[in-house]
This record gives C-alpha cells, structure tokens and sequence, in this order.
C-alpha cells in the first residue's frame, strides 16, 4: 500500500469521524457544516500543522550557538540523507523525547526535549535525530502532523458532543439529530477511533524509520540503545504537557506511564523494535 494511500485513508477515516459528530451536534445542516470544516482543517493541517503541534509544545527554536553539538549531528545527518538541514527547536519537558513535523523535508522542524539532551550520549542522541531524519527522508511527517491536528480536534469536538448531550443540546431522536445516548457514546467512543487509525499507520512508519536512521546514523546500536533508555525514563515520567492525539509523532510513547496509553500504542513494542536493530550489525 503506498504512502499516499494511506494517507488519503487515514484522512477520509478521520475526516468521517468529524462530519457524523456534526450530524450529532446539527443534523444535516451540521453535517454540512461539518464536512466543510474538516476540508478546511485538512488544507490548514497541511500548510500550519507544524506550527500547531510546535506550539502545543511550547517549543522554541534553539541557536547553534546554543547547541553546537546538537546542530552538528543534524547538519551530518541531513548530509547524509542528502536533504537540506531541518529547524532544530526545543521543547521544555524533563520527560527525554523527540519527534519530527513540517509539510516536507524543505519545511521539517526537528523537535528535542530538555530532558533528551541531559539524558542521553552524544551517540544516543544522534542514534534518536538520525530516526527523525529517516521518517523526514521517508516522508512521514506530513502524515504524522495532520493527523496529529485532526486526532486532537476530533477529542475536542467529541468533549463538546458529550457534554451537550448531558446537557440537552445539540441533535435530538429525530430524523435530523439522531439518539442523544448514541451520541454521548460515540463522544466516548470517538477518541479511541482515532488513535487506532493512527495506529494503523504510525507502527509500520516506525519499523522503517529506525531502519533508515539506524543507517543514517552509521550505527544501529546508537539507535538501540536510546530506545532502552528513552523506554524505562517514558515509564516512569510521562510528558506533563500535549494530548495522547499527538502520541505516534515521538520517538517512544510519551504517555506509557498510563494504563490506557500502553493499551492503545501508536507505537511497536521497544523491546522488537532493539531487537531489529540489534540484528542489523555495524556499518551502512
């Protein structure tokens, strides 16, 4: 299945889910509204998610001045992958993280919590930039970004039917509206749908992005390695700040400390995910 498949099925899954929440909220004129919405959000995810998953993050662009080495293993990096040198910007989070957004490998941002750069070797660190740089030369980011933008206003539209229908709002038992206790549940329901179409997509884009980062990186075992830290520090410090939308855009779950994270992953086991790499060996 090509990537631009499955970005057209994941998009038309998620897009569905928006227009029936606006059946629920208006009937037929709000399922209308509803598909103009989520065709006006795909177009504005497309050009401006980055900057809202950026600024869901509080990120800030960090200087080479500030972080030389870090720039220089970015800069060798997209060298390697033969791609211009992406925006490298900060997130202030202790929980040790990364991920990687923007449209196209022109517009990529490279996002690195605090936390990564005091937790981790200069080689653990290239090993996690070297993953990022493999789903930027894959062409995963666009995919991860938009549905990172629909995912978190799909659990802001399903609070808001949730808590209409408890409060005698919204679409009624009627040939407009529909059943005020099915919308309720699917409110509850939604979410879930959600993040299980991201699913869907995100551990396969994983697999292949440790794989090309691994030999971007020179050395799967620098890879490896963060994996296992980043792995036991997401277990016990999950990130204060984001949505569990947003989850399949790092590098590891940033919310497994929770039961229900490790129930609906967006990512594959770290434990399979090392032992791939492990059975790469050393070299290009």
């Amino acid at each position: 299945m090509s990537s631009q498949f499955r970005t057209g099925v994941l998009l038309a899954a998620l897009t569905a889910i928006i227009v029936l929440f606006g059946r629920m909220l208006g009937g037929q004129s709000g399922m209308v509204f509803a598909f103009f919405l989520a065709m006006v959000m795909n177009v504005g995810s497309y050009w401006y998610s980055d900057k809202i998953v950026l600024s869901m993050y509080k990120a800030k662009d960090l200087a080479s001045s500030d972080a030389p080495m870090l720039h220089a293993i970015v800069e060798e990096l997209a060298r390697n992958a033969g791609l211009p040198k992406p925006r490298v910007v900060l997130i202030p989070e202790d929980a040790p993280n990364a991920f990687a957004t923007g449209r196209d490998p022109r517009h990529a941002v490279v996002a690195v919590t605090r936390g990564l750069l005091q937790t981790l070797s200069p080689e653990e660190i290239k090993g996690v930039l070297a993953h990022e740089m493999g789903h930027v030369k894959n062409r995963d980011i666009l995919i991860q970004s938009v549905a990172a933008t629909l995912g978190g206003a799909i659990m802001i539209i399903a609070n808001i039917v949730k808590w209409s229908t408890l409060f005698g709002f919204g679409g009624h038992d009627d040939d407009e509206g529909g059943s005020p206790l099915f919308a309720f549940v699917m409110a509850l329901v939604a979410p879930v749908a959600a993040t299980l179409i991201q699913m869907a997509i995100s551990r396969s884009r994983e697999y292949l992005a440790d794989e090309t980062g691994a030999r971007l990186a020179g050395n799967p075992n620098y890879l490896a390695n963060a994996l296992e830290k980043l792995e036991a520090y997401s277990r016990r410090m999950p990130m204060h700040q984001g949505s569990p939308a947003m989850a399949h855009m790092f590098i590891v779950n940033p919310f497994s400390g929770t039961s229900m994270a490790n129930l609906f992953s967006t990512h594959p086991p770290t434990a399979e995910r090392v032992r791939r790499l492990r059975s790469m060996g050393y070299g290009r």
